[in-house]
């Protein structure tokens, strides 16, 4: 049985941290003087979860393990790609989390923030700026049950990308049933600002698609190619979560076809709507003409026209206007065009 070390009072700066002791005990708050003692030892499993946000936190990646500078500023950088990159005693890799912003009254928005983790012998550093539900429930776990980090740090780290990739299936669902919800209201009652919608839906759809097709690859390389800090067995696990990215990427793509029908059908409503309008305004000229014809020829200025001088002239020629209009109508609907 492990016993945990007594932890010293921590400072706001020190980053959230798990070391297991080559001889099993575990430790946690480590001091950054601590933290550069077990890197430069090689000893034991050492995970560190920092806080990109807090400047004292963030100098330990460059002052205690010596990452390089240009994997230091990708961590800054908030639009870094989804990737994995091999330096000599570690590799670097970018992971993006999605969720829907519930700051915006637009249920279609999506809030997306980056996950960095360096995976080196002994040690796992993560790095976010958000805070992750991720790293939280691995910590709870491994506080819960000290011997899970003697399985290795990849396995701490394959935890928390198995979870965060968990966490995409709750937001596929939501974003199938805002696209049924979107069907729906389409096929109910009409509604010429639903196009707004539809295209926030398909912009919420690559979105998250451009996000998750790059990490696919990334667990592809983990999975497949030898790596010296990450073990064949454990290379099993993220299989897995391997797996778990392409169901994910299959049902992003149901949505994004859902979609494409949702608009096929929102352009063929409106083309039948206009054709509608176009041949009842058809209609309305056709049995318009007789009228505006009699009634033309009957405003020329001649001196002598048919019936002008006749008591009943003027009813003749209403008469012969709503005759030829009444003939047109029973013929339009003889033909079912009207």
């Amino acid at each position: 049985m492990t016993a945990t070390a007594a932890a010293p009072l921590a400072s706001k700066n020190w980053p959230a941290s798990i070391y297991r002791r080559p001889d099993g005990r575990l430790e946690h708050e480590l001091s950054p003087a601590r933290i550069r003692e077990i890197v430069q030892s090689g000893e034991g499993e050492l995970w560190v979860d920092i806080d990109s946000t807090n400047n004292h936190q963030h100098a330990l990646l460059e002052k205690a393990f010596e990452f390089h500078h240009l994997a230091i500023e990708d961590t800054l950088s908030p639009g870094t790609r989804v990737k994995l990159e091999e330096y000599d005693r570690y590799i670097f890799v970018v992971m993006a989390g999605i969720r829907f912003d519930q700051t915006t009254p637009d249920p279609f928005d999506l809030e997306t923030f980056n996950l960095y983790f360096f995976l080196g012998k002994n040690f796992l550093v993560t790095v976010h700026g958000v805070a992750s539900t991720s790293c939280v429930a691995t910590r709870e776990r491994l506080l819960r049950s000290p011997d899970l980090l003697a399985r290795g740090v990849e396995m701490t780290m394959h935890n928390i990308i198995d979870h965060s990739v968990d966490a995409y299936f709750p937001l596929v669902e939501q974003l199938n049933d805002l696209v049924d919800g979107l069907e729906e209201r389409l096929f109910q009652q009409f509604d010429e600002h639903l196009i707004h919608e539809i295209f926030k839906a398909k912009r919420a759809a690559f979105s998250f698609r451009r996000h998750v097709g790059p990490l696919r690859e990334v667990l592809n390389i983990l999975t497949n190619r030898p790596c010296g800090y990450i073990r064949p067995e454990t290379q099993l696990y993220y299989r897995d979560v391997y797996d778990h990215t392409i169901r994910i990427m299959e049902s992003v793509d149901t949505t994004r076809d859902l979609l494409a029908g949702v608009l096929e059908t929102y352009l063929s409503q409106t083309s039948n709507r206009m054709n509608k309008v176009m041949k009842q305004l058809s209609i309305v000229a056709t049995i318009a003409l007789p009228l505006i014809v009699v009634g033309g020829i009957y405003g020329m200025n001649f001196a002598h026209l048919p019936l002008t001088g006749h008591p009943l002239g003027f009813y003749w020629a209403l008469g012969s206007m709503f005759g030829v209009s009444g003939v047109l109508v029973w013929w339009l609907k003889k033909n079912r065009w009207l």
